[in-house]
């Protein structure tokens, strides 16, 4: 039987201000990524969802970011390879702590935004990455971007790796994610992403934003929880998985 982990962003609140779905969407996946002070959340924020993602036997995996707070983690920035370390290091002690809390560690990690697709091509900074979660804890998976520097990285580092793949997302024909901002770069209909997500699963291929079909791995799908129709989606996605014969498995029972 074919497996596969279905992933999302949670935990990006901040104060009074609430992003996202959590409560909803928490039925229908197996891995969460949780923000880690830096991009959004704060520690209310942080020991919420981790209670939220206990209650539901949700694996919970780090989402550590820049630290860009207003920009939502989403704008490029200027890092070097040390300060993306250290960083992220910062961030991984900081979930672990409230996981710890609750009797629970932390089962992967998952870079966020602009750090993600930063590294998914900046072998140095992806190396930065895979170091900071090695030195951490070695038994963390890394989910990353399918193909990319960031798994290449946390593999020479030792790490367990899994390969992410995006259901509303459009990809180049280099396989990399379509920046947000140009036409064409979000899948708005969910019955097309729910297709072009079975089709990366049995045929481990998806059609480019220029019609070419090119190779991909998909061991995780990452579901958005922040658009207005995120509860939707994740329940059409997640019977379609079922209804194509592929099981809904956490990470550490995938890789």
């Amino acid at each position: 039987m074919l497996k596969v982990d279905l992933n999302a962003d949670m935990g990006e609140s901040f104060g009074a201000y609430q992003i996202g779905s959590d409560q909803a969407l928490a039925q229908y996946i197996s891995s969460a990524n949780v923000a880690c002070g830096f991009h959004a959340a704060d520690p209310n924020v942080m020991a919420k969802t981790v209670d939220l993602l206990v209650k539901e036997e949700v694996a919970i995996g780090a989402h550590p970011g820049l630290n860009d707070l207003i920009g939502f983690g989403r704008r490029p920035m200027s890092i070097t390879p040390t300060e993306a370390k250290n960083d992220v290091l910062y961030q991984l002690g900081a979930l672990s702590a409230f996981a710890k809390a609750k009797g629970k560690t932390l089962h992967h990690v998952k870079p966020h935004g602009a750090l993600y697709n930063m590294a998914a091509q900046d072998a140095e900074l992806a190396m930065a990455i895979a170091e900071a979660v090695a030195s951490f804890d070695a038994n963390l998976v890394f989910l990353g971007l399918s193909g990319s520097e960031m798994l290449k990285a946390a593999k020479a580092c030792g790490l367990k790796v899994a390969s992410e793949v995006f259901a509303d997302r459009a990809y180049t024909d280099e396989g990399l994610l379509v920046n947000r901002k140009l036409p064409g770069a979000m899948i708005e209909d969910p019955d097309d992403a729910i297709n072009r997500v079975i089709q990366m699963i049995k045929e481990g291929t998806v059609i480019s934003i220029n019609g070419n079909v090119i190779p991909i791995e998909a061991d995780s799908i990452c579901i958005h929880g922040d658009g207005p129709n995120a509860e939707t989606f994740a329940k059409q996605i997640h019977q379609r998985l079922i209804a194509e014969g592929i099981q809904i498995v956490s990470l550490q029972n995938l890789i």
